[in-house]
């Protein structure tokens, strides 16, 4: 009889402890525990990366000799394992060329309908290739903004801000500081314009060269210094201010430089082309009387309406037909996902991690493959309960399609729906790695040592960020309100908000009703410019910015933190340590050491950027980049270092018997013990501790962070700065990846921020948070045309009875579990 288990023996991958565990096939398998327990470990690190590696070894030589340095799972064995496909919740940084349409390859089907069956018209000299409805390929792409759809330039204004300044004044903002923005004033006063006149009083004709000529004239300046320095004369060449800043923007190295330059760019839509990013001739050709632009634009949920008469209607082997039937079909799947507000042309990096890892499922469940393991990591990530219940029926048509679910999950309703509980635990790092139960999910309530147990069976005591408490406790009292009128953004139309301020406000909503857009761009930006700054942060692509009519009380508010979910770094060079600034502290320790002064190591020897003291193998960075051909490239420990980052000399350093290596290797909970007195590093690795975070390790890549742990080293980054005034503080969907214990973990903090009289304003959609919070913005009622309106606010149970929100009857049973003492749900 064919044994229909996966069954692992001794697995010591990560933290795990041998461990054995039997999970069956064709079922839908959770995988439970709290952050670090080692349940990724038991489902990525182990049986993911074994079904690939024996995957790999079937393929052809040249991938068996290069799996090797990867390195295979650190297992005994694995009987009974199929081919597995793994679907992971990762932050990849996607280009501003990948779109929805081209992650799902819908965009290829759009384009081949276009080709083989648009209407062209009545001049065309005959059908043009599909390549040309692409502004990814040169025979697509408008010449003008080469398929961005966008267009930077300079302005007058952009340039010049203060026209009353005089160019020795610093009219042109736009200039470079230090000495080259002197040398083009010199050159200026060299060639006959007055640069003490105030630049509005200037002849347009000399302001407009000043700017924008394309002549680089050079001439002999005579510059005039302090008495004392030699007066030597030299040549300078002028550039004007616009061709400095395009082409510093285009072509320098330095991000600080390019972030500079950026302020003083206007982003608009290509003049060439309107926005529409392809050349005219592929325009002119259109479908149902819309060209591809306008499709590419539509939501998913409209443009299936539109192509559904000719799937319906036209013949079984016309290439429309058939075309519009793939169309139709795929899109079905993605609208059952709750994804139908996306258009085909969304930016990729707009998209959350979990509206990407949903478009990966969606193609998946069309793939028809069978007989496969998907290993899912939080596939509920960043949905609101309404979404995840169709979510759960895509993945039972995984199931019934003859196909094995491993889910990493932390929402107890999808783990209520499991048919197979594995439980990893009990708490994180060295403290867990061992399986607590393997079975049934009525099982676990019989296991005490379980963090799980009491989330899952309704035993948690006290409300969210409270725990121990009797329910809901009463909502705190605003000390002042923050108004914004008459946004417009996306789908945000002429939209009144306030955000109360000295309490603690969740903003609720499906995907796409605007919540996002409403507290990380509208909000934050409001606040900034309020501040002085200059508008969006962190973008290298200028991306729109809101309309307000009015805005009030924003004064009230001394200092802005955003906490979002962008890696920490993109390379392995990046970490926890680093980041948080207690590295330093660490370096200094060791640096102050006998041997360390009788050698003359300063604390840079300590660092692993700095070349005396790293491994030169693989440039401190512990890993080499290993190409794997026709497959994604991946990271491998350096064979010189083994993954040690330093050179044998820096390793012979110790404090307390322990190298600077080793130091990096433990968990923030081990070194807080370690270094105990040391005031600096303490400090940063007890706010680590205190957003729940002990487990990971201080050296651990940034590349192997999920989005929540980035979040959450920045809020423990900013917790361990002294903190004055007023400070507001937004977060975008903070309990990402977060166990229900890790989330109270997290809410103490944040609520403790509340109750030294700061505002916290959280995206979010765990219903157990939204629960615990003093004020509710619910939006919606539905994502993208049908969202972008407050349907509701007003306190946790005011909220819970709006008749026409889709929060309310999860927000309100959620209450209902708080009431009855039963805590976070």
């Amino acid at each position: 009889m064919t044994d229909s288990y996966v069954r692992v023996r001794g697995a010591r991958e990560h933290n795990l402890r041998a461990v054995d565990v039997a999970i069956p096939r064709d079922a839908f398998c959770v995988f439970t525990g709290v952050s670090g327990s080692g349940k990724s470990s038991l489902a990525f690190g182990t049986l993911y990366a074994e079904a690939q590696r024996r995957y790999f070894e079937s393929v052809a030589p040249y991938a068996r000799r290069l799996i090797h340095q990867v390195g295979a799972p650190k297992v005994e064995e694995i009987t009974g394992l199929p081919p597995a496909v793994a679907l992971e919740q990762r932050r990849s940084a996607p280009t501003s060329r990948s779109s929805v349409g081209t992650v799902t390859t819908l965009s290829n089907s759009l384009r081949m309908l276009f080709s083989r069956a648009g209407d062209y018209p009545a001049d065309s000299t005959g059908r043009l290739d599909s390549d040309a409805f692409s502004p990814n390929t040169a025979a697509g792409a408008c010449p003008e903004c080469h398929g961005l759809g966008r267009v930077h330039r300079v302005t007058e204004e952009s340039l010049v801000p203060d026209p009353s300044l005089s160019i020795r004044e610093g009219a042109i903002a736009a200039w470079p500081g230090a000495w080259l923005g002197k040398n083009l004033r010199d050159i200026l006063a060299t060639l006959g314009h007055d640069i003490d006149r105030p630049w509005r009083e200037l002849p347009q004709h000399d302001r407009d060269w000043i700017l924008f000529t394309e002549e680089r004239p050079v001439v002999t300046v005579h510059p005039v210094r302090e008495a004392g320095r030699i007066q030597r004369p030299y040549k300078g060449q002028y550039q004007s201010a616009r061709h400095y800043v395009l082409h510093t923007f285009a072509d320098s190295q330095s991000e600080p430089q390019r972030k500079r330059v950026q302020r003083f760019l206007v982003s608009e839509a290509c003049p060439a082309c309107d926005g529409r990013r392809l050349r005219p001739e592929a325009l002119a050709v259109t479908f149902a009387g819309h060209d591809i632009a306008a499709l590419a634009g539509m939501p998913l949920a409209a443009l299936a309406a539109l192509l559904r008469p000719t799937a319906e209607g036209a013949d079984e082997e016309s290439v429309a037909g058939t075309l519009a039937r793939d169309l139709v079909a795929r899109i079905e799947v993605l609208t059952e996902l709750g994804l139908g507000y996306l258009g085909m042309d969304r930016p990729a990096p707009t998209l959350s991690a979990g509206e990407l890892q949903r478009l990966r499922l969606a193609t998946q469940l069309r793939s028809g493959l069978f007989g496969v393991v998907y290993v899912l990591d939080e596939p509920s990530a960043g949905l609101h309960p309404a979404d995840t219940e169709s979510l759960l029926t895509v993945l039972d048509r995984l199931k019934e399609a003859g196909n094995s679910l491993f889910v990493v999950e932390h929402d107890m309703d999808v783990v209520r729906r499991a048919d197979w509980l594995v439980d990893v635990g009990p708490r994180a790092g060295e403290h867990g790695g061992r399986v607590l139960h393997s079975g049934p999910v009525d099982g676990l309530a019989g296991v005490d040592e379980s963090l799980t147990r009491p989330f899952l069976f309704g035993q948690a005591g006290g409300d969210s960020g409270q725990p121990g408490g009797d329910g809901p406790r009463e909502p705190r009292k605003p000390s002042g309100t923050l108004r914004l009128s008459g946004i417009r953004l996306h789908n945000l139309r002429g939209l009144d908000a306030e955000f109360p301020l000295g309490v603690f406000t969740a903003v609720t909503g499906v995907s796409g009703s605007g919540k996002s857009t409403l507290v990380t761009q509208v909000l934050a930006d409001a606040v900034r410019e309020r501040q002085g700054g200059s508008g969006p942060e962190d973008d290298d692509e200028a991306r729109p910015t809101a309309e307000l009519a009015a805005t009030e009380g924003l004064d009230a508010v001394d200092r802005l933190v955003r906490v979002d979910q962008k890696p920490i770094g993109r390379t392995p060079r990046s970490n926890l340590a680093t980041y948080t600034g207690l590295f330093d502290a660490v370096r200094k320790v060791f640096a102050d050491t006998d041997e360390a002064r009788a050698r003359g190591y300063k604390a840079g020897r300590f660092s692993f950027n700095v070349a005396s003291g790293r491994c030169e193998t693989c440039q401190g960075e512990g890993f080499v980049a290993v190409e794997l051909l026709f497959l994604p490239g991946t990271y491998a420990p350096c064979t010189a270092c083994h993954g040690a980052r330093y050179n044998p000399e820096t390793l012979e350093i110790t404090y307390r018997s322990r190298t600077i290596a080793d130091v990096l290797a433990m968990t923030v909970d081990a070194a807080a013990d370690f270094l105990a007195d040391v005031p600096a590093a303490a400090r940063s690795l007890r706010t680590l501790q205190d957003v729940g975070l002990g487990y990971l390790r201080l050296g651990q890549p940034a590349t192997e962070l999920s989005g929540g742990e980035a979040q959450r080293i920045k809020l423990a980054t900013e917790l361990q700065r002294a903190r004055r005034g007023h400070t507001l503080y937004l977060l975008d969907e903070p309990t990402t990846g977060l166990h229900p214990a890790d989330t109270e973990v997290l809410l103490r903090q944040l609520h403790g921020l509340v109750d030294a009289g700061n505002t916290v304003v959280v995206v979010e959609h765990d219903m157990g948070v939204v629960a615990g919070a003093d004020h509710v913005i619910d939006l919606g009622p539905g994502g993208g045309a049908d969202g972008g309106r407050i349907v509701a606010a007003g306190p946790p149970t005011e909220v819970a009875a709006a008749k026409d929100s889709r929060t309310a009857p999860y927000l309100a049973r959620a209450l209902a579990r708080l009431g009855e003492g039963g805590g976070r749900p």
